[in-house]
Parts: structure tokens; C-alpha cells; sequence
């Protein structure tokens, strides 16, 4: 275990003013600047004190940052697993799955992009069981996997019931996007995780899928992928994950997907488009000119196109307006030699303000979360940053 120094970095609030109505600000706070890479982040209780902690895919290990309960205290670093496979880690999910308030954790390992051929030698998914003192090594389970494991999710598909959502990026024996489709798996956990997993098939269509986004409503849970092909959406019906019959943005890669909402709950979706992109856009629902019949998000914008490997995003109410913003992040430097996250908050008549929440050299963001850290009833948002080497709080201000 290391400790990690807290920096409050007071001087870079930003005031952002939306609607005349809200003129929140960010403060920045340093949870690590030694990172190895900081592939992708979760966010969860681990030790059961009802504070959200920030869970991290590492290079070669998975740790987890501890709350400290206030805006100022030292978020204490703790390593829960480490060197599960002689290549780089990618990817981990963490969510409270039975009920105790703590949450479970799957990890993907193995990250080797290049090598579709053979399953020894790329990806991984382990499931990690915690010990009665969780800042202590948990034991790692390793589960059957495809080449290339890349994100992971858990949804829900029933009373007390979860599955595991695993998207590679490419398909078996693919080449340069092209080949037998990926194959997304469901993982049904056994009362003893140490047993066998039964896995389930979600889709084997795409080729190269990115990022997926769980969708959990009243009637239904819904999946939606981004891929080569654009954003494809499943449900779980019946006992299995079916296809839905229209696509989002059928055609344009996409890297990032998530959903957000309008005010009266009418959604709409963002993505990064193409994989690893210069582009955030949002589809909304409507008809498309040329093809009358796919009405399902059929109007798409540009928020911005200005960006360089984007490869963040997240969808959430952080102003208090009603309706989501969208929030991305980019982590090689653009035409203006910047790296960093933007906020997209939409206004009058559908048109959407650009406001910088970071623009500085100081976050090449991989991943971003959003959540209520400090339990203020507002969203802050959390990064992970690449050739920064940090993961970064920007604490909302709203309030």
C-alpha cells in the first residue's frame, strides 16, 4: 500500500454558467500523479461505509482509492490485485450484486490488441473475491475469455439477478476490422465463484466494438454497443439478449456510447465518433431524410469535432438544469495543443454550449465517471488520465 499526498489545486476553478439559472465550479484534487496508464475507472463502495470509492484499472495492477468523507482528506491507495497476466491490464466493473453494499469486481487483463489468434496470448477476465479486510490482496478468479477482452460491465437481468457484460475488440482470427464478428459474452456468476461461470452469447455481428453502455428501465435492461458498424442495441428478454431492430448512427463508428436525458425524460444518445475520434455527437429521436422508415435517434449533431483520441464521455445532470449534459474527454493533443475534458450543456431551440472543464496539459483523459463522491446531491466528475499519469477529482461547486 502507498499513500497518496492530496493536492487541492484551489486555483483552477471554473465557472461555468448555464441557463442564468446555475453558476456551478470545479475544483481539481489530485487523488494520484503516479499512475502507470489508468485504463479505466469504476466507481462503488468497497468497504461498506456508504462513501463511493474510485476503483482503477492500472497497467499492471488493480487498486482502489478509499473515501475519506470530505473534500480535503487523503484518498489512501490500496492494491487489490497485480501482475494477473504478463501483458497490461484494460479494464475492471464494480458493482453491488448481492445486496450487502459492498460491491463486487470484475477485471479484464491480458491487453494485446494485435494478437486475434490465440486466446494464450490476449485477454483475460478474472473475478476477484475480497477478503474480510478489502485493502488487503483479493484472490483473483480467472473466467473464460476472447482475444482481445477490452471493457466490462454488470447489469441487471432480473430480480437479484446479474450478469457480466464483456465487449472485446475484436472478433477471433479478425484483421484490421474484418472477419468473424466479436464475441460480446454474458457471465452468470455461480453461488460459489470459484466454480464454473456459465457464459451466455450477446451478439457476435460487430466488428470492432469499443464501449458499452447499460441501460436499466422499469420494463427492461438494454445494452448499446459501439462499434465499426455503429451503435447496436439488445435486450434482455425472455431469458436472452435479443437484437432490437433499429441502430443508432447505423454506419458511424463509434467508440464511446452512453445515454442521457432531456427534460421530461426523453432520451437521446452521445457518442465518440470515429473510434478514438476527433467528433462528439448526439442522436436524437426523429426521422432520417434518406431512410424514413429508421425513425429510432434518427437526428444527429455535431457538438464538436475538435478533439484528438476521444476516449471519455458521460452523460448527467451536473448543473441542476432538468436535463443531462454531456461531458468527453480526449487524451492526445489537438490542433491547439491541448488535452482535456469539455462539457456539452444544450439550451434553447437544440443548440448546445461548449464549456472547458479542463483544457490545460494537465488531464490526457482515458476514462471519466461521473458520481456523487461527497453525498451534496451533485455529480462530480472523476479522470484518469493516460501520458498525465494522474487520476484527478473535479469536484462540483454547484451548490
Amino acid at each position: 500500500m502507498k499513500n497518496v499526498l492530496l493536492l487541492v489545486l484551489s486555483i483552477h476553478s471554473l465557472t461555468l454558467v448555464a441557463q442564468a439559472q446555475s453558476t456551478p465550479a470545479f475544483t481539481v484534487q489530485v487523488v494520484d500523479n503516479q499512475i502507470d496508464i489508468g485504463y479505466g475507472l469504476a466507481i462503488g463502495d468497497v468497504n461498506g461505509d456508504r462513501r463511493p470509492d474510485i476503483l482503477l484499472a492500472d497497467q499492471k495492477e488493480f487498486v482502489w482509492y478509499k473515501n475519506p468523507g470530505d473534500k480535503t482528506g487523503t484518498w489512501q491507495r490500496y492494491v487489490m490485485a497485480a501482475n494477473l497476466t504478463p501483458q497490461d491490464n484494460v479494464c475492471i466493473a464494480a458493482r453491488d450484486i448481492d445486496g450487502d453494499g459492498r460491491v463486487e469486481v470484475a477485471v479484464g487483463a491480458g491487453w494485446n490488441p494485435a494478437e486475434t489468434d490465440d486466446s494464450t496470448k490476449s485477454g483475460a477476465v478474472f473475478y476477484l473475491i475480497r477478503p474480510k479486510d478489502p485493502t488487503q490482496t483479493w484472490e483473483p478468479v480467472r473466467l473464460h475469455h476472447e482475444v482481445t477482452t477490452h471493457r466490462m460491465r454488470w447489469a441487471s437481468v432480473g430480480r437479484n439477478t446479474f450478469q457480466l457484460i464483456v465487449v472485446p475488440l475484436h472478433g477471433r482470427y479478425n484483421r484490421n476490422g474484418a472477419g468473424r464478428g466479436v464475441k460480446v459474452l454474458a457471465y452468470q456468476m455461480p453461488k460459489n465463484p470459484r466454480d464454473a461461470w456459465t457464459t451466455q452469447l450477446v451478439d457476435s455481428t460487430m466488428h470492432m466494438t469499443h464501449n458499452v453502455d447499460i441501460w436499466e428501465d422499469a420494463a427492461e435492461t438494454q445494452l448499446l454497443i459501439g462499434s465499426k458498424e455503429g451503435g447496436k442495441r439488445l435486450a434482455y428478454r425472455k431469458g436472452r439478449w435479443e437484437p432490437l431492430g433499429r441502430w443508432i448512427g447505423q454506419g458511424n463508428s463509434m467508440g464511446e456510447v452512453r445515454r442521457g436525458f432531456d427534460k421530461g425524460k426523453v432520451p437521446f444518445v452521445a457518442s465518440v465518433e470515429p473510434m478514438h475520434g476527433n467528433k462528439v455527437a448526439v442522436y436524437r429521436n426523429g426521422p432520417v431524410a434518406d431512410a424514413p422508415d429508421r425513425l429510432m435517434y434518427g437526428v444527429t449533431q455535431t457538438l464538436t469535432d475538435k478533439f484528438n483520441q476521444g476516449h471519455a464521455l458521460v452523460c448527467g445532470d451536473l448543473l441542476g438544469l432538468g436535463s443531462d449534459q454531456v461531458v468527453a474527454g480526449w487524451r492526445n493533443p489537438n490542433a491547439d495543443k491541448q488535452v482535456g475534458i469539455r462539457m456539452f450543456v444544450p439550451g434553447a431551440a437544440g443548440q448546445w454550449q461548449e464549456y472547458p472543464v479542463d483544457d490545460s496539459v494537465r488531464m490526457a483523459c482515458e476514462d471519466l465517471q461521473a458520481a456523487d463522491l461527497d453525498g451534496d446531491g451533485d455529480l462530480d466528475l472523476i479522470a484518469s488520465g493516460r501520458a498525465t499519469l494522474n487520476v484527478l477529482i473535479y469536484w462540483n461547486q454547484r451548490k
